[in-house]
């Protein structure tokens, strides 16, 4: 199984990240810019490196995928808030007939997840579940099949990437399973792009509604 990583300046999580995959998993760390040394800590610990000069969370994931072989492709974050050994429960959905299994976020404590970053999360989530999908968070961990990713033509390279895979997931008739998963805060010594900010949200929400009005 692959799993790609999309990196910007993670150097201080990626020894717990990289050393947490389940056995018969392959990290593909995509790094974005980073100029933390990210690339090299993750070679020394075993993942492939590939580089994204384009900025840009959708980038870095397209990217991954295309670099992927397994027929199963997961994906998630390389700050160490997610525990990558419940992988295996979204790769035996997908096994066993789902199209794409998320993970609903659980956080830890309420330092895991900022007030902004989950009140932004919630609003898109009941969107998504007045169309028909029935997900509460906006899937940070995933698992997939890779050449029915590919298909699926998901185009926004920022932000917007995981919720127009929802939404073509949705009018594709995909099958969505979701599950919850494990939420901590981020590894010491990195910073959200995302939630570690008012701004990084409003750029996050800003990406989500231009996905959403298409």
């Amino acid at each position: 199984m692959d799993v790609v990583l999309p990196c910007l300046d993670e150097a201080a999580a990626l020894p717990g990240v990289l050393a947490g995959l389940p056995p018969g998993y392959r990290a593909i760390l995509v790094d974005n810019g980073s100029r933390d040394g990210s690339p090299g800590v993750a070679a020394a610990h075993g993942a492939k490196v590939v580089d994204e000069p384009r900025r840009g969370y959708g980038a870095a994931v397209h990217t991954g995928l295309e670099n992927a072989t397994a027929d199963i492709v997961c994906f998630a974050d390389a700050d160490g808030s997610l525990d990558l050994a419940e992988l295996p429960r979204l790769v035996a959905a997908v096994v066993d007939g789902a199209d794409l299994a998320v993970g609903r976020r659980v956080p830890v404590s309420r330092a895991a997840w900022p007030w902004h970053a989950r009140a932004g999360n919630a609003l898109l989530s009941l969107l998504l579940r007045s169309r028909g999908l029935p997900v509460r968070d906006i899937a940070p961990l995933r698992a997939v099949r890779r050449q029915e990713l590919l298909a699926l033509g998901v185009a926004d390279r920022a932000f917007g990437y995981p919720l127009e895979l929802l939404v073509k997931a949705q009018r594709a008739g995909w099958a969505v399973r979701e599950f919850d998963v494990t939420y901590r805060e981020r590894a010491q010594g990195t910073k959200s792009k995302v939630s570690g900010s008012v701004r990084g949200t409003l750029r996050a929400v800003r990406d989500f509604g231009r996905v959403l009005v298409r």
